[in-house]
């Protein structure tokens, strides 16, 4: 590589004004770029007219597109001038970014999963027609469970009739759906996704959950134009959610004849539930993480929830309210015998054991999503852990849109009316300080004068 000192001809004197010079302008060059540096994007700025208002600028939508990551930047993991994290093959772990999680179809999706809210009757038209387009004009193959046909109101739609011979039918609980389902639709409110998890203790469909019930917190479609929407998602024009489920293990005690019970597993997408069921005393249940005795319950009970499920029992119970994407367990105590026993938010990789004290008077009961009550006796216990199979939940807009948006239309989060501004009080504000302008002087005439 050539150089300024092989090339130059003049005198050194001259040579080493020459490079002193340069040096001043250089370091004064990168002065003014590192003045000039702005954490805004450069190309986003010259996108705003200078006429903008100001909140019209800050405002944005469900297909803005991001530039940043949902997850936390990677720390830096060198401490000072001599530590460091020690490198092991355990600190090799790729996380995607929740905000680029879109779903892809590797083939076409042929079979359909309709999942009906019963003992709705408003549901029924909804039901028929969404049916009807699935298999005429899109061909392909519906299943829905078979209660779902045996409800009699269904024979008062002409059009239902032409459609019920070429539907699949089966019965949960025994029927294995595993493999045959392609894409979920649900019809109603929060119980369906409920109760679409519950068929799948392994891989869930896509789901897409249109608002058709009482609450709808995780239902983000309405039902209006349909045939667009399930058309953007059979193209493969959608956000994902990924909410996370819990796998939760019952291991029984063993029998005097040493008679072991195989353990039972199952996986909820809200919460499961432990509180003393009809006994009248308190519960008394020991929890672990890890192995590690953490802490005993002493009150009506325990929930431990997903971020979904933060949503649920848990806020009712006093938790806060944690975005599905944040990898988390949350644990929550049901009316605890304490003043100082507040929710706690643990690493999504713990295992939670639950079981009864020594000391406890009674059993304790278990839910599941609220179903497959039981009980656990002296000797059992309960296993929880994150699962590796989420349910991939179809978002309206985005991850972040629909949340908040479910947030306020739901729950009335931070609903409040405006204060005013001042301007709109300066009468209130003249009156009340001429008001105490003449208290003031009135009270200093009534003061005795000085003797």
């Amino acid at each position: 590589m050539l150089s300024i000192d092989s090339l130059w001809s003049g005198s050194e004197g001259e040579l080493s004004k020459l490079k002193v010079a340069k040096g001043v302008e250089r370091s004064e060059y990168r002065f003014r770029r590192r003045a000039s540096k702005s954490l805004i994007p450069q190309a986003l700025l010259h996108s705003l007219p200078d006429h903008q208002p100001r909140a019209h600028r800050q405002r944005r939508s469900g297909t803005w597109p991001r530039t940043r990551s949902l997850n936390a930047p990677s720390p830096i993991q060198q401490f000072g001038p001599c530590g460091r994290i020690m490198k092991n093959s355990a600190m090799v772990m790729q996380i995607q970014d929740p905000a680029s999680q879109r779903l892809t179809w590797y083939k076409p999706p042929l079979t359909v999963l309709v999942i009906k809210k019963v003992h709705d009757a408003t549901i029924l038209a909804p039901f028929v027609q969404l049916v009807h387009w699935l298999v005429h004009d899109k061909s392909m193959v519906v299943f829905v469970e078979a209660a779902v046909l045996d409800d009699t109101l269904l024979a008062e739609y002409g059009d239902f009739t032409s459609v019920r011979e070429r539907l699949m039918t089966f019965r949960a609980g025994t029927d294995d759906l595993t493999d045959k389902i392609d894409f979920i639709i649900c019809l109603g409110g929060d119980g369906t996704l409920l109760h679409a998890s519950s068929l799948f203790q392994q891989s869930v469909p896509p789901v897409m959950a249109f608002h058709l019930g009482s609450l709808g917190f995780l239902t983000p479609f309405e039902f209006n134009n349909f045939q667009d929407q399930v058309m953007n998602v059979l193209e493969g024009h959608a956000a994902l959610t990924l909410r996370s489920r819990l796998q939760c293990v019952v291991l029984r005690k063993a029998n005097d004849g040493n008679d072991k019970k195989k353990p039972t597993t199952i996986l909820v997408l809200n919460e499961v539930v432990v509180d003393r069921g009809p006994s009248p005393y308190l519960s008394n249940i020991d929890l672990f993480l890890d192995g590690k005795h953490i802490t005993s319950v002493q009150g009506d009970g325990l929930i431990v929830s997903t971020p979904t499920g933060s949503t649920a029992y848990a806020v009712a119970a006093g938790a806060s309210m944690i975005h599905p994407s944040v990898p988390a367990v949350m644990v929550t105590p049901i009316c605890p015998h304490s003043l100082s026993f507040r929710p706690i938010v643990v690493p999504a990789g713990v295992e939670l054991k639950i079981a009864l004290s020594p000391e406890a008077r009674n059993a304790m009961w278990v839910s599941f999503d609220g179903r497959n009550r039981q009980a656990l006796q002296h000797g059992d216990s309960l296993y929880v852990t994150t699962s590796v199979y989420p349910v991939p939940s179809i978002c309206a807009q985005d991850q972040i849109s629909d949340w908040f948006d479910s947030l306020g239309e739901c729950l009335h989060w931070n609903v409040r009316k405006k204060q005013k501004q001042i301007d709109e009080l300066s009468d209130v504000t003249h009156s009340s300080s001429d008001t105490l302008e003449e208290l003031d002087n009135n009270h200093h005439d009534e003061r005795p004068a000085d003797t």
